[in-house]
């Protein structure tokens, strides 16, 4: 009957109405949550099909969802390790239970913001239980391959605050002047020692000790000079002896013109590198390119160590961390020693809204999202990782008000349908009688 089925209508209206309700209420009680992601009911108009001389309401139906695929607005904040997404993809996280179990392998979660501490066992972890995964890095800090399709290659990220760590040297750049009237014949032919400091691979202070020879002629003036060095974690042992003669034309006066090994590993003439080998291991000496002037001069009659550079650092203790817009997590040591330690992938899905919502906005895969793929982050579809930043929830409580006075109104007038068939209902029954 037409009757009846306004009945059902009115009570279907009433049923997707208390439903709309519950996520408005879910999205006001959430504006403040970090991450949070809009629950978002829509009605579907349901039909029966008549015999065309009367009309029956079939009434409505709800479906409801998290709109994931809106993104909230990003805050500052003042902890390196509060990691949020400029754009599309998700963070890996599992939870605090599988992190400390040491499995193989861990269960995936996603988040796409999250304030991660480290915990008493050193994971970075949020104040939920949820523990940041990565990728970790080689003991050089280069990444290894690891595959993009599932999660064996990732690990709960833990941070030792009480580790140590070094930097070897493995380039210097010299740069010096040379007396050029120490290579006349009237010159002593007293030679000339420099030293220089360089980081072993335990971090321990060595040096490098340089004597610059003149080659003194019978007349006039030779422009050379033989350049021994010796190595002190080797004992002092010489691990390179060169000729260097400098040139005295017009206009590339006092530059290299020659580099002639005696002993010791090969000259590059185009790029001023002097292969050595240390205690430790290869190290390349730059005394500049023949004919540039950059390294090595010989001019007037002065000695002039002008400056001299090499990489490394001595032992120092790991004092932060901090993630940068490609997903790399950086150690930070108190000597300025910086090194990759973990690169953090994000997770993209086909239809980020078909995920499985969890507790602590944190989501899984289904059916409806499809397949997972690990990303770089900044690399194909996914956003920048930002540090120092978190997303706020993207409720917006105006729009949030204004639904929740029109789903009042409209379980209003759909439980006045309800009274209104009541009332003819009453009026037929007083017919019979």
């Amino acid at each position: 009957m037409t009757i009846s089925s306004s009945l059902n209508a009115g009570v279907t209206g009433l049923n997707v109405n208390a439903a709309r309700l519950a996520t408005i209420s879910d999205n006001i009680a959430n504006s403040s949550t970090y991450g949070y992601k809009r629950a978002v009911s829509d009605f579907h108009s349901m039909v029966i099909s008549g015999d065309g001389s009367t009309y029956s309401a079939g009434g409505v139906r709800v479906s409801s969802f998290r709109d994931i695929d809106t993104r909230g607005a990003l805050i500052a904040t003042t902890n390196p390790t509060d990691i949020a997404i400029a754009g599309r993809g998700m963070l890996p996280v599992t939870t605090i239970s599988d992190a400390a179990g040491g499995a193989g392998t861990y269960p995936l979660s996603m988040v796409t913001t999250g304030s991660f501490r480290p915990d008493n066992q050193g994971f970075l972890r949020t104040s939920s239980g949820l523990v940041l995964m990565g990728w970790p890095a080689n003991a050089d800090g280069t990444m290894p391959t690891y595959p993009r399709d599932s999660t064996s290659g990732l690990q709960p990220v833990a941070i030792n605050f009480s580790q140590f760590a070094g930097d070897p040297t493995t380039a210097i750049s010299l740069a010096a002047n040379l007396p050029a009237t120490q290579t006349q014949a009237s010159a002593s032919g007293d030679p000339i020692n420099a030293s220089i400091e360089y980081f072993g691979n335990l971090g321990t202070s060595e040096t490098l000790n340089i004597t610059y020879t003149p080659t003194i002629p019978a007349s006039g003036q030779s422009n050379t000079w033989t350049m021994v060095i010796t190595d002190s974690a080797s004992g002092g042992a010489t691990i390179g002896e060169y000729t260097l003669v400098f040139d005295d034309t017009r206009g590339v006066g006092g530059t290299l013109l020659s580099v002639t090994p005696v002993s010791g590993g090969a000259y590059d003439s185009a790029t001023g590198d002097v292969a050595l080998t240390v205690d430790g291991g290869p190290l390349t000496l730059n005394i500049g390119a023949l004919g540039t002037g950059d390294g090595l001069t010989q001019l007037s009659d002065t000695y002039a160590p002008i400056s001299t550079t090499n990489n490394g650092t001595p032992a120092g203790n790991l004092t932060n961390v901090q993630v940068d817009e490609n997903g790399f997590l950086t150690a930070i040591y108190d000597t300025g020693h910086t090194q990759r330690i973990y690169q953090i992938p994000l997770v993209d899905v086909p239809n980020p809204n078909g995920l499985i919502s969890l507790d602590n906005q944190a989501y899984q895969v289904s059916n409806q999202s499809g397949s997972f793929a690990l990303w770089d982050a900044g690399s194909g579809p996914t956003g920048q990782t930002i540090g120092f930043a978190l997303e706020e929830s993207s409720t917006d409580i105006a729009q949030e008000l204004t639904n929740l006075i029109q789903t009042q109104r409209a379980y209003s007038s759909n439980a006045k349908i309800i009274q209104t068939v009541n009332e003819m209902l009453q009026e037929t029954t007083n017919i019979i009688r």
